[in-house]
């Protein structure tokens, strides 16, 4: 039974009103015992758990030294296209928004790989939009090996694929695959999603499984948070991770939670999750999982970025480009959307260590597997 298949036996309703209905007891309880614990989990998420915020602070803050240390993943986002074959009324890559599109040559990720080695990175997420005619699994093989060549760890975010060719991608040195799936709500995901391959729900949520079986060895998961409610929408991304892990336990996972931001022709959040709810939420996701990568985007200001380092917060990125070549060549206006902390990624290292943290540029080398 695929995880789609255990989703259609939940009822959203119920899982709702269970959800809003939780009491302080609960939520007490959920503190208690929280790690792997659905239930627990929902109690986190609840409305009835905002006054227990700080109290999930300092516990999620103590699960993180213990696991991580004072260690931050630094990665950045290189992207390759902004091409797409989808019409997503939230994304600036939507196929019906008038931007100039392009793709990288091979000499153009050159250039852009250049300058972000130069800055000390050395784990990287190749992202594109959806477009398979022009930027698909061939045009992968062919940038892949390039990137292997200069960076340890490689990540993609890029359209769903299917098993044998994620498997191709994992021969070539793919590391990791963010995949994110929106919303859980199907309703509101065949609303903002109108057009193309992308409004095959049950495909894309199928994706993380096909991931798995390739033998990926870490796959990201994560939903647009705006698009629904945030914390049933959290909830069943829980779900899914915990459905992933039972199944596919060889595998690494990782968490986005990514607030919807402007961009060109986008919409406003159907509900806002504002600061305070962000820390609960990843409060809550690290009292559940103590093994769990999280990872925090330039979406967010600069402040609260550096605010939120100790609570659960693992991998940032930092100076990102959200255009192909825009490293090379900045304000081109070929960005998916509009990033909020514009610093250097110098500038983000330096207040990370005034803080007491420590940036981690490099912690795999793909060698090391075949030492034994």
């Amino acid at each position: 039974m695929s995880f789609y298949d255990e989703l259609k036996l939940l009822s959203r309703e119920q899982l709702k009103l269970a959800l809003y209905s939780i009491g302080p007891a609960e939520v007490e309880r959920a503190l208690v015992n929280s790690e792997g614990d659905l239930s627990s989990l929902m109690a986190l998420l609840s409305p009835a758990a905002e006054p227990y915020i700080e109290e999930m602070a300092i516990r999620a803050a103590e699960i993180t030294r213990q696991r991580f240390g004072t260690n931050i993943g630094m990665y950045l986002p290189l992207y390759l296209s902004n091409l797409c074959a989808n019409d997503c009324d939230y994304c600036g890559f939507s196929m019906s928004n008038k931007l100039k599109r392009k793709f990288l040559t091979a000499d153009e990720l050159q250039q852009e790989m250049n300058i972000i080695k130069g800055q000390g990175f050395d784990s990287i997420l190749l992202v594109s939009g959806e477009h398979e005619s022009k930027v698909g699994i061939d045009y992968f093989c062919s940038m892949l090996p390039l990137v292997k060549k200069q960076f340890s760890y490689v990540a993609m975010e890029v359209q769903p694929l299917e098993e044998d060719e994620y498997r191709r991608l994992v021969n070539l040195g793919l590391d990791a695959v963010m995949l994110y799936q929106e919303t859980y709500n199907p309703t509101t995901y065949q609303k903002h999603h109108t057009w193309g391959k992308k409004q095959d729900y049950r495909y894309r949520v199928e994706s993380p499984e096909r991931i798995a079986r390739s033998g990926v060895d870490k796959i990201g998961l994560g939903v647009l948070l705006g698009l629904d409610d945030w914390r049933l929408d959290a909830l069943l991304l829980g779900h899914h991770l915990s459905y992933l892990e039972r199944h596919y336990w060889r595998c690494r996972y990782s968490l986005s939670l990514p607030r919807l931001r402007p961009c060109t022709g986008g919409i406003s959040p159907q509900t806002v999750l504002t600061d305070k709810g962000l820390v609960q939420l990843i409060c809550a996701f690290r009292l559940f999982n103590q093994q769990l990568e999280i990872s925090l985007s330039t979406r967010e200001s600069a402040s609260f970025r550096d605010n939120l380092y100790g609570l659960g917060v693992t991998h940032i990125s930092a100076g990102s480009s959200t255009e192909p070549g825009g490293y090379s060549n900045p304000k081109s206006q070929l960005d998916q959307f509009e990033i909020n902390d514009d610093r250097s990624s110098a500038e983000t290292v330096n207040a990370m260590l005034a803080k007491g943290f420590t940036p981690v540029w490099k912690d795999w080398q793909s060698e090391w597997v075949n030492l034994a």
